[in-house]
């Protein structure tokens, strides 16, 4: 009975992987900056969240929510209900052509990645992420039942709000935009070192999926230089950003890689993975830690 949905969503799935290819390399090639990045991001959640409320039944958002033509929905609806799987298939391939605000919202984030295979793992992502919403929207289309249809539309709005909000939260952190919160910087006695000749080392542990420590103390007025260790180290937190820096570092699997931070005034400094999802900061304080 599924069958028609199952050929819809591996041909998009198929799709979406090669535009996801194509548009990491197209990042890799403009290499955007952090901050361009973050702005990139912050678009893609705000994207995101017009959808959401659009799905939500907000009224205030429906004339600006990028949206297929109707046509477009009525041979899906169509295709959902055949017991043909070349018809879906050819849909499902080119959905991928079609105006949607979370479609264009996973391709911003696609560009952001800046590589080949983290755009289509993006991309890829999104579909497989979105098909049981799919396998489930194919079997409401079959039932054709006015409370389901409104059901998953309220569930998938609400999924879509959430994941927004994460992604601009991402944005921003990438950005260095966040507010100071109320995480008290802490100093584990091995994070911060200070030589004989009054040079401060700041050392950061890049873990699968985080920074360690998180927050650090350190002195103001000294030379200071951030070393982050990575030891098999996989995923986003290879890419080290400092936005107000402009540093953006890819870190090697294994080893030290040391960043010049100058002599630091009083304040603090944030940094973060290249997708902006982990973070951490350094305070510097006059006082000695």
């Amino acid at each position: 009975m599924l069958t028609p949905v199952a050929a819809f969503l591996a041909a998009k799935l198929v799709s979406h992987t090669l535009a996801g290819a194509a548009l990491g390399l197209l990042g890799a090639a403009v290499q955007p900056g952090p901050r361009a990045r973050a702005v990139l991001l912050v678009l893609a959640g705000i994207l995101m969240a017009v959808f959401a409320l659009d799905m939500l039944g907000v009224p205030a958002v429906r004339r600006i929510t990028p949206r297929p033509p109707q046509a477009w929905g009525r041979r899906v609806r169509a295709s959902a209900k055949s017991t043909s799987w070349a018809t879906p298939a050819v849909l499902g391939f080119l959905t991928v052509l079609i105006p949607c605000g979370v479609t264009l919202s996973m391709e911003l984030l696609a560009i952001t990645s800046g590589s080949l295979l983290g755009g289509a793992a993006v991309m890829a992502g999104f579909v497989l992420g979105t098909s049981p919403l799919f396998v489930a929207l194919g079997y409401v289309l079959r039932a054709s039942t006015r409370i389901l249809q409104g059901r998953l539309t309220l569930a998938a709005g609400v999924l879509v709000l959430a994941v927004a909000a994460w992604t601009v939260t991402s944005g921003l952190r990438l950005g260095g935009w966040l507010p100071g919160d109320a995480v008290v910087a802490t100093n584990t006695g091995q994070a911060v070192q200070i030589t004989t000749d009054n040079q401060q080392i700041i050392t950061i542990r890049a873990e699968e999926t985080s920074y360690e420590p998180t927050t650090v103390l350190a002195r103001a007025g000294l030379p200071t230089t951030l070393v982050i260790r990575t030891d098999n180290a996989q995923g986003c937190t290879r890419t080290f950003v400092i936005p107000a820096l402009g540093v953006q570092q890819i870190l090697p699997e294994t080893g030290d890689t040391r960043i010049n931070l100058g002599t630091p005034k009083a304040g603090t400094l944030d940094y973060s993975c290249g997708m902006g999802m982990y973070g951490g900061r350094i305070t510097f304080q006059e006082t000695t830690p």
